[in-house]
């Protein structure tokens, strides 16, 4: 009888031993999946702060009048600019390390140059 307990309670610490297997498999891939995340997050936030500091110029902030565009321009002019600035946006989106491609739009380019943004660019 007694040989029956003892193998019942090893039955039951190794069920139990599995779960907990499990469990930490489970843990293991959120840990993985957080540490991905912050990874992203971090050279997205390093992107972001290399344009913030091409753009922010210091004449700007001692002057802000005088950085503003003057509103003498034609009408003829401004139009010919709005044809082509969604397409010099989405450019230096793209050279500022971003996706503009429908498949990634967005995301952070972290593995060089992507093959979709680069054919809907030449179109």
């Amino acid at each position: 009888m007694e040989k029956k307990n003892i193998f019942v309670l090893i039955q039951e610490l190794e069920s139990q031993m599995g779960h907990i297997h499990s469990e930490l498999g489970g843990l293991k891939l959120v840990i993985k999946e957080l540490l991905e995340e912050n990874h992203r997050l971090s050279l997205e936030n390093e992107q972001l702060r290399k344009i913030l500091k091409r753009e922010v110029n210091p004449a700007e902030l001692e002057h802000p009048v005088a950085a503003m565009p003057l509103p003498h321009a034609e009408k003829e002019d401004q139009e010919e600019d709005v044809v082509g600035e969604g397409y010099d946006n989405l450019a230096r989106l793209y050279h500022e390390g971003f996706h503009i491609c429908n498949v990634y739009y967005g995301h952070l380019r972290t593995e060089g140059d992507c093959l979709f943004c680069l054919s809907f660019l030449n179109k």
